[in-house]
């Protein structure tokens, strides 16, 4: 391995034939460069569905009403669903299952926030305290609503950080009064939203007793959020189907209309997404080691070739008492040298790509590029062993040729 004389005859013969040395590397970096861009792609877009779901609990199960398509007990379908607050307390009381849960009051428009002489308009939504957890709102500063806050009807309110910088223009908005259609709520918490999706920026929150008293919601709500805790996807299918069954019974129509009431549940679609990447993997992995696999044939039959041209040395070492390993060594060392370089700078080349160029790609599906060190490096030296593969078989054929035939062929 460590023969002085043997690695300048190895580099020896490479200058003498660059071209075909070139030809041969780049096959080679050219398919661990593609095998990194490749799992790159990848990671990026699971990045980029991982923070669709990230913006709110990946164990969440939403209802909202419809519009029942199917007769029930003597009445037509076409009824119109309207969720109200005894649904939602109901669901909440007698479904087993439930860790954290919410409804949730829309009001819909335009709504405009105001504080001294600066006006914006921005969303409003009317929650319970659990919202924040299913929502993973970050409070930088003061609270979010509490139980108080919805049995006493307070008029106070939790405002995004967009929405200070719009209103208090630097000054510190805890403990002030804004006007949210011309009804005075004071200012308890400040939040952010680490993806900074401009949905939930664009938002305050209000306690949704205080918020249907004051704005005439009566007891109505739109929609009805739960998680499900460290439940399975099979167990949430079937707090999803208790939801489902005791909103039908509240409401009389057939638990099996799909358009009475929707639901979606996260859990189960994060599910299929892992599942998807999973297989998005596995199918990268192969078209990469396909392209790897096609620069080791190369080599394969380069080193043939070398074989074939270095057929009379080969015969004259084996005459002057040169062992089968030593020519299998030479062989073998000459495809390892040319499969670790070439994979090498492949790899450099993938890796530097994805760290300028894919630290600066973010898009709503597609974020951040990146492939993890180690298996880069586990490509690396699965590419040296599938090298040094490549060479055995000509190194075989090298070993097994007789100085006579050798000679005569020359």
């Amino acid at each position: 391995m460590f023969d002085t004389d043997k690695w300048q005859e190895i580099f020896s013969t490479i200058r003498k034939n660059k071209l075909r040395t070139f030809l041969t590397g780049f096959s080679v970096a050219w398919g661990i460069f593609m095998l990194m861009i490749l799992l790159g792609s990848g990671n990026g877009l699971q990045n980029g569905v991982n923070k669709q779901f990230e913006s709110s609990a990946t164990n969440t199960i939403w209802v909202w009403s419809g519009q029942t398509s199917m007769p029930y007990k003597g009445m037509k379908p076409g009824r119109n669903i309207q969720l109200v607050n005894e649904d939602y307390d109901a669901v909440k009381k007698s479904v087993k299952g439930i860790d954290k849960s919410s409804s949730r009051y829309n009001m819909w428009g335009s709504n405009t926030l105001s504080y001294k002489k600066q006006f914006g308009s921005f969303n409003v939504r009317n929650v319970y305290p659990d919202y924040a957890h299913i929502e993973k709102i970050t409070i930088i500063k003061g609270r979010f609503i509490n139980d108080p806050d919805i049995s006493q009807f307070r008029k106070v309110t939790v405002i995004s950080t967009k929405v200070e910088e719009a209103l208090f223009k630097g000054e510190d908005p805890m403990g002030k009064y804004i006007s949210v259609n011309g009804v005075p709520f004071k200012v308890i918490g400040l939040f952010t939203d680490e993806d900074n999706r401009d949905d939930n920026m664009q938002t305050i929150y209000l306690p949704i007793s205080t918020a249907q008293r004051v704005f005439s919601g009566d007891n109505r709500i739109n929609t009805i959020a739960i998680t499900v805790g460290d439940a399975s996807v099979d167990e949430s299918k079937q707090i999803e189907q208790e939801v489902r069954s005791k909103l039908a019974a509240l409401h009389k129509f057939d638990p099996t209309d799909p358009r009475a009431i929707f639901t979606w549940n996260s859990l189960e679609e994060f599910q299929k997404f892992i599942r998807l990447f999973s297989s998005i993997r596995m199918f990268i992995w192969v078209i990469g080691f396909g392209t790897i696999i096609a620069g080791i044939v190369g080599v394969s039959n380069i080193m043939m070739i070398v074989v074939k041209d270095r057929t009379k040395e080969i015969g004259i070492r084996k005459a002057m008492g040169a062992t089968p390993w030593s020519i299998v060594s030479l062989v073998l060392q000459e495809a390892v040298l040319i499969t670790s370089f070439a994979g090498y700078i492949g790899l450099v080349l993938g890796v530097v790509v994805l760290e300028t160029v894919g630290s600066k790609i973010e898009s709503e599906f597609f974020s951040q590029p990146s492939v993890d060190l180690r298996i880069a490096i586990y490509a690396l030296v699965l590419l040296v062993l599938s090298g040094a593969l490549a060479g055995f078989i000509p190194a075989r054929k090298a070993a097994a040729i007789k100085p006579i035939e050798a000679l005569r062929d020359e």
